[in-house]
């Protein structure tokens, strides 16, 4: 069951192993996959003020259980499915209550430019070749962190709160395991954790003198884990029986991936909202001298592969 929460839709598909006649017939070969149910709701976009971006999270989180509910129902049950993977629309940062986990305000999309001011700021401190070194980002709105200090410092209490336990901060990925596991599971995988400008590229694990920088606690932050292997199990009266979430990653590094893009030198590009030419880079992160982003390109069992990446905030919502 692949869950697939972009910018501008929420899509879920059943994907099952094509059984051996019509492998032989299309040339297959073993364990490829096929889609065999789809269903995708549009999500609404909000712009409070020129240059800000919002979702609701709560509305993704319901169109995620009812495309996934309907997926589940075309496929022939729950009975069917083995695994749940999660892609995601990145950056996106959500703010959300532990104990209801209810948002606590709305999501502030990857195109939002309202932390603007805070990165120049911190630019003008010096800060920014410090932060690329140990992430791969430039200081820019684009990324997680001045989000998340955002919001902390929008809703109030949250920051005593957060401190606490009582308030937790992610990326949409995070969210939606969260919902899924009900509540038991508070993770981020490696390549979501990658543009948050709060992980070590290298070490692939919160960096607590960045979350001083950017005035992020880290209490609040998801653990980091793989983008395959286990990270928990969905509740079970969410689809009649408990599935294993057993993947996740990034829109783009889930595109990286699912091209084939596995040596380094191959290299995808994906148009959607955006546009986003990601580089296989190897076993090494790789640093930009023209400003390209070092990111993390996947990690599973065995080495972790990086890339470069170049991305284009309006491709497809130009046209639109």
């Amino acid at each position: 069951l692949a869950i697939d929460q972009g910018t501008t839709s929420t899509r879920a598909i059943a994907f099952e192993v094509a059984p051996q006649a019509a492998r032989s017939a299309v040339g297959e070969e073993k364990g490829d996959l096929r889609p065999v149910a789809v269903s995708q709701i549009e999500l609404a976009q909000h712009f409070p003020k020129s240059g800000w971006v919002e979702h609701d999270a709560a509305e993704i989180w319901t169109a995620t259980l009812q495309t996934c509910r309907e997926v589940v129902r075309k496929a022939g049950g729950v009975a069917r499915f083995n695994a749940i993977g999660i892609t995601n629309q990145r950056e996106t940062a959500v703010i959300w209550d532990a104990a209801t986990g209810e948002p606590l305000h709305r999501a502030i999309v990857w195109q939002d430019r309202r932390t603007a001011d805070v990165t120049a700021r911190l630019t003008a401190q010096g800060n920014e070749p410090r932060v690329q070194t140990a992430t791969g980002l430039i200081l820019d709105p684009y990324f997680s962190a001045t989000k998340f200090a955002w919001l902390l410092d929008a809703v109030p209490g949250s920051r005593e709160r957060a401190a606490k336990g009582e308030v937790k901060l992610g990326t949409i990925d995070a969210w939606l395991i969260w919902k899924l596991t009900g509540g038991r599971v508070h993770a981020t995988d490696a390549t979501n954790a990658s543009r948050t400008s709060l992980m070590d590229l290298r070490t692939i694990k919160w960096r607590d003198d960045l979350c001083d920088v950017f005035d992020v606690p880290r209490e609040a932050l998801p653990d980091i884990v793989p983008c395959a292997g286990v990270i928990g199990e969905s509740d079970p009266a969410l689809f009649g029986q408990p599935l294993p979430i057993a993947g996740s990653a990034g829109d783009q590094q889930a595109a990286l991936v699912g091209h084939g893009a596995l040596k380094a030198g191959d290299a995808k590009i994906t148009y959607g909202t955006g546009a986003f030419l990601v580089a296989n880079v190897g076993a090494e992160p790789v640093a930009s001298t023209r400003r390209l982003l070092g990111t993390l390109g996947y990690q599973a069992d065995g080495p972790s592969a990086y890339a470069l990446e170049g991305s284009i905030f309006s491709a497809g919502s130009a046209i639109q």
